[in-house]
């Protein structure tokens, strides 16, 4: 059996290709750069205090596990610069369109890693996160593939270990048997509630929401966005 520190490909792969098209000059720049400067370092124990991962004190942690094109880490870490920010992405480019946009924005309240994200989930100390987000994950829609999919029983037990009490973790997807999966894995977990309580609450997007270019597809293409919201037990 493979060991949570020496997962591969063949166990648990939860996002696809890694490269799409040749990097722009600018971007190969920031990415050869400025991703070792923000780039989790995983070889070493995390700090018992997470918050220390940025130069600046910071109030609360917020992870974001695939952030695509990054359009939502990018506003939340431009509006809320008293929160630390941790963007996994595992595609190349997106992490260097991202990694070009921080830089000339100047945000320095980001952190990156580049690689499966459940090998930050294993590295971080216990309830430290105070905000998880997977929004538009890749939802294998094949059964076969169906393992493949990030939402399971078993990275729902790192979340809740991660998650501060009454810590959040927010899902969005257009795919309605993403959905069900979604909430048939959380109604099965002992450590989340839903907290929905009208049809509005997964209907509309959360306060501050920017939007991102997959969900304008999506919504273009005829599809029904959905957005959920659970709270870790306190």
């Amino acid at each position: 059996m493979t060991s949570p520190a020496r997962r591969t490909r063949a166990t648990e792969a939860f996002y696809g290709r890694r490269k799409g098209k040749t990097l722009k000059v600018p971007q190969a720049a920031a990415l050869s750069e400025l991703l070792p400067v923000l780039k989790l370092d995983l070889e070493n124990p995390a700090p018992e205090q997470i918050e220390s991962l940025w130069p600046k004190p910071v109030s609360a942690v917020r992870l974001e596990i695939g952030f695509g094109g990054g359009e939502h880490l990018l506003h939340r870490a431009s509006t809320m610069p008293d929160t630390g920010f941790i963007g996994v992405e595992p595609f190349i480019n997106s992490m260097a369109k991202l990694l070009g946009n921080l830089e000339s924005e100047g945000l320095d309240n980001v952190r990156l890693y580049d690689d499966d994200a459940t090998r930050v989930l294993d590295w971080l100390p216990d309830a430290c996160i105070d905000h998880i987000d997977l929004l538009y994950p890749d939802p294998w829609p094949k059964k076969k593939h169906w393992k493949r999919r990030f939402v399971s029983g078993v990275n729902l037990d790192r979340f809740a270990r991660v998650l501060k009490p009454s810590g959040r973790f927010c899902f969005a997807s257009d795919i309605d048997t993403y959905v069900n999966w979604t909430l048939t894995h959380i109604a099965d977990h002992p450590d989340f509630e839903w907290s929905a309580r009208k049809a509005a609450d997964w209907r509309e997007p959360w306060q501050g929401w920017p939007g991102t270019r997959y969900e304008a597809k999506a919504i273009r293409e005829g599809r029904t966005p959905c957005y959920l919201e659970f709270l870790r037990a306190a």
